[in-house]
């Protein structure tokens, strides 16, 4: 047990890093060299199971849109002064079939699209919408946090196991349920939501630096509401912000993420 504690508290210390994007401290334990040959493992798998679509209009679409908005993120990098931060990055872009309305970028910046979105984005300013959300889950380490966070959370997990051994069975099992539902709600789902606009945050203001018009991102989501018939989770249930407060959060950051594309372009 007090191994245990000595071993937690030395992943909470060692996990405070700042992110080079936004000079924020984040809580990440797990360095880029550990985890991206972990992710190009498992795209690649990914792939192996999955229908690639090649050669057509929309896969060669997604490309261009993600290369314009890695080349953005390379000059806010420079922009930043770290301008060998990419260095180990590999861009990849791939559309798959499949009818669900997502898309999702691995650490390293390997990127699937599923064709079950492209109705969803109906233009190419909808596709950098959500190309420069993922491509920002990337830059800013989300994979990594989320595995810190998972970490502590079963680390925490086993300690709240080890401290009720003398409880009787009905009593642990209350403390144990209170503990999961408590630890979740309460920490994992508001981390995993904060990750989520930071995302759209900064993938509003890579898109708008890219060329492209930040003034569609809130109409995608407008789009992706409609999409959803309205059924959706509370969000206090939920890993994501509900479609309202992204659209109110979006449409307030435009006139921002303009200022940075003209600040980063010299416009």
């Amino acid at each position: 047990m007090k191994n245990l504690n000595i071993l937690l508290l030395i992943l909470f210390l060692s996990s405070c890093k700042v992110n080079q994007l936004t000079g924020k401290k984040t809580f990440n334990a797990f360095s880029n060299k550990q985890l991206f040959p972990m992710a190009l493992s498992q795209y690649e798998q990914f792939l192996d199971e999955h229908k690639v679509v090649e050669n057509t209009k929309e896969s060669r679409q997604i490309v261009s849109i993600g290369e314009r908005i890695a080349r953005a993120a390379q000059k806010y990098y420079e922009f930043k002064g770290a301008p060998d931060y990419l260095k180990d990055y590999v861009w990849e872009y791939n559309l798959v079939q499949d009818p669900q309305r997502n898309a999702w970028c691995m650490p390293g910046g390997k990127i699937v699209f599923y064709t079950g979105i492209l109705p969803v984005a109906a233009n190419e300013d909808g596709l950098a919408t959500i190309m420069g959300h993922e491509v920002a889950h990337a830059l800013l380490d989300h994979g990594c946090q989320r595995m810190t966070i998972s970490l502590a959370q079963q680390g925490l997990n086993i300690i709240a196991i080890k401290s009720t051994e003398n409880q009787s069975e009905k009593k642990r099992k209350a403390i144990l349920t209170a503990y999961g539902l408590g630890s979740t709600v309460g920490a994992v789902l508001p981390f995993s939501r904060k990750l989520e606009k930071e995302a759209d945050q900064i993938g509003l203001e890579l898109m708008a630096i890219a060329g492209f018009n930040p003034e569609e991102a809130p109409k995608l989501w407008e789009r992706m509401k409609a999409a959803s018939g309205g059924k959706a989770p509370p969000e206090i249930l939920s890993t994501h912000p509900s479609n309202k407060r992204r659209i109110n959060d979006l449409t307030k950051w435009i006139p921002l993420a303009k200022e940075r594309a003209q600040e980063i372009n010299g416009k």
